[in-house]
């Protein structure tokens, strides 16, 4: 591993957060909020060291895969332990534990939150908050790649690495340019729906926050009622509709852009994804009517958004669905587990994975009766290696392990086990809102301090695709070569 250049892309993450800190820092100066200071200081700091790294550790060297690993895991480290500091200098959150698992929420695009009364933090400290999760949603790291060429060094393992899904869709030829064309379409429908959202009736900031928050999928809110506290339809709308293209792989809206919106529909991913969205509402919005007797037309809007914003792993809330009866919730439950489509900015398994799995699964049983059939499986007409799918295996078999390993440790630790399963879900699908205690009417508060660590920790395994960090605690890792 090359340290020099590690600890060089690390300092232009560490740079980038103090860089982001800024707009919030002015809202707060405005508003002439104690959180002024908190912020002066937190975003003075991470500016002044990756300005230092950057000065320190000039030089043009090429990067390794596992220089990828190590700069993506630690720049997401760096940038939680940063991001936390106007939060806990401001005294928003009681310790620094606290301030650390809201931070890792933002920026892993979790939405899991420790704070009680959001509607009355500082329009700074909000603001500050989705900026976390606009900047997690795409990633830290791909915008730094944008512009690695720039500091001499090649971003190709980095961006495998860090871009969510088991496979990274090139759509120019140099890297850079890809990472461009991604924030690209992201800046463009982060615009589109702020528009949108003024247009309904929300205020400025609310409308800034809550566009960054959709589409990172992130689940932020500014209010306690989260996206339910403005009560409007169009509203619900809009976002429901963000939501689900922001869990739909960037590629295809780039490819849209260039006219060719028939690749949606020949992309196999999207047509389950877009087949299991329907499924999910139709089935709960069924539930919702027979089982609560609402109104058909509200139990359709209320389902809708629901079951998108589970599926899509953003967290948002219009209502609270552990009201809606055990099936509903074994429903959503479900949906926690499988996210949307690779190369979003969704949390979860992604479809892709469990399209090949389910592939994988019909032809070994097709396999029992022609033992000597050659039998391929194939995505969108494309063959899938064996390789990919002995990955996709072993990705589903670490994520179930993981999954139990932290619902028993945080369960160990006198969380009923309803909450602790909810929890457990809930941060490694970076989704927000869970089950029990930690559902959407409810917030993370009461866990345990390390509970919250534990989650923290989730939180990352899952946004960061679980290899990327898993590898990092290997011998061979660490290993000279």
């Amino acid at each position: 591993m090359h340290a020099r250049v590690v600890i060089r892309v690390v300092g232009v993450i560490v740079l980038v957060v103090g860089l982001a800190m800024i707009p919030s820092l002015v809202l707060a100066g405005v508003d002439r909020t104690p959180d002024f200071i908190a912020f002066l200081v937190s975003s003075a700091l991470p500016i002044i060291i990756g300005s230092v790294v950057l000065l320190t550790t000039r030089g043009s060297i090429d990067l390794r895969a596992r220089d990828g690993f190590a700069i993506v895991t630690f720049g997401w480290l760096a940038a939680a332990l940063l991001g936390s500091l106007p939060l806990a200098l401001s005294g928003v959150c009681e310790n620094y534990v606290d301030a650390f698992f809201e931070s890792m929420s933002g920026f892993t695009t979790t939405g899991a939150t420790i704070l009680v009364d959001i509607d009355s933090l500082p329009r700074g400290i909000l603001l500050w908050r989705s900026v976390t999760q606009w900047l997690g949603g795409m990633g830290i790291v791909v915008l730094s790649v944008a512009v690695l060429p720039l500091l001499g060094i090649g971003g190709m393992q980095l961006f495998r690495a860090e871009v969510p899904g088991p496979t990274a869709d090139r759509l120019s030829p140099r890297i850079s340019s890809t990472a461009k064309i991604l924030w690209g379409v992201y800046l463009g429908m982060t615009l589109i729906q702020i528009g949108l959202l003024l247009l309904g009736g929300m205020g400025w900031l609310d409308a800034v926050c809550h566009a960054f928050s959709t589409v990172s999928t992130g689940g932020f809110s500014t209010h306690n009622a989260s996206v339910g506290y403005f009560d409007s339809l169009y509203i619900d709308i809009v976002v429901t509709v963000f939501m689900f293209l922001a869990a739909t792989n960037f590629s295809l809206h780039y490819w849209l852009l260039h006219g060719r919106w028939r690749q949606y529909w020949r992309n196999e991913e999207f047509r389950l994804y877009a087949m299991v969205a329907l499924a999910a509402v139709l089935v709960v919005w069924g539930e919702i009517v027979w089982g609560t007797h609402q109104p058909a037309a509200e139990a359709l809007r209320y389902a809708s958004f629901q079951a998108i914003s589970i599926l899509t792993s953003t967290g948002f809330g219009t209502a609270d669905y552990l009201l809606w009866g055990a099936a509903v919730q074994l429903i959503l439950y479900a949906l926690m587990f499988v996210g949307g489509c690779a190369g979003s900015t969704t949390g979860g398994m992604k479809m892709m994975r469990v399209l090949i799995l389910s592939k994988h699964s019909i032809r070994e049983l097709r396999r029992q009766l022609h033992p000597q059939a050659i039998l391929n499986v194939r995505m969108s007409g494309r063959f899938v290696p064996e390789d990919v799918i002995l990955k996709i295996l072993g990705f589903f078999l670490f994520y179930m392990s993981i999954y139990i390993i932290v619902a028993i440790v945080v369960a160990l630790m006198g969380v009923d086990p309803l909450t602790a399963i909810g929890a457990s879900v809930a941060t490694l699908s970076n989704i927000g809102p869970g089950l029990g205690d930690v559902g959407p009417a409810s917030n993370y508060a009461g866990l345990p301090m390390m509970a919250k660590l534990v989650l923290s920790a989730s939180m990352l395994l899952g946004r960061l695709e679980l290899y990327t960090v898993l590898v990092l605690l290997t011998p061979m890792f660490w290993r000279r070569t």
